[in-house]
């Protein structure tokens, strides 16, 4: 677990994380948790770098473009988006639970993932923070709940390093017991 040097980075999952629900929705339609932005500028103040990792395969699909996705997402204050616009038929190494994401991330901000955290409500988010050597904590918001539940077997072989009622509950816990 993240603890003895100061965290990089965060990584926020998008979809049940910071809002909207179990669904994907749509950039002209999500709706931010309204303690979300509170969480972002707390990790950004102190010096934590926030991303956001999302699976999006509407984009493949047409359904919106990467540049809804991110102009959304900075306008929330995120540094930086990094999207997999695949459906899983596309087995790519990018779409979560792969840790593609979080690898290009590491080359393009020169991070080491060791010091770095992952925020998200599915089993998939947990699997490619441990795939990337990072922190892992499970939000309870979206499909958080059933993720400890019935989803619990997929990725069994993982603890997070905490369970949060939401990402504001996360971050506190990022900027108290790290240092």
């Amino acid at each position: 677990m993240v603890g003895l040097k100061k965290v990089q980075a965060v990584f926020i999952d998008r979809d049940g994380t910071m809002g909207g629900d179990t669904d994907v929705t749509y950039p002209d339609k999500f709706v931010l948790y309204p303690f979300t932005q509170k969480a972002i500028k707390m990790l950004k103040s102190d010096g934590i770098k926030v991303f956001a990792f999302t699976n999006q395969p509407g984009i493949s699909a047409g359904e919106a473009t990467e540049e809804d996705f991110i102009n959304e997402l900075e306008q929330f204050g995120i540094e930086k988006v990094y999207i997999c616009p695949h459906t899983p038929e596309h087995n790519c190494k990018c779409r979560k639970p792969e840790a593609g994401l979080l690898l290009k991330a590491k080359v393009e901000y020169a991070l080491d993932l060791s010091r770095c955290f992952v925020i998200g409500d599915r089993w998939s988010d947990m699997m490619a923070a441990k795939m990337a050597n990072m922190g892992k904590i499970l939000v309870l918001t979206g499909a958080g709940n059933e993720t400890l539940g019935k989803d619990r077997d997929r990725w069994s072989q993982i603890d997070p390093d905490y369970v949060a009622n939401n990402v504001l509950e996360a971050a506190q816990w990022i900027v108290e017991k790290t240092f």
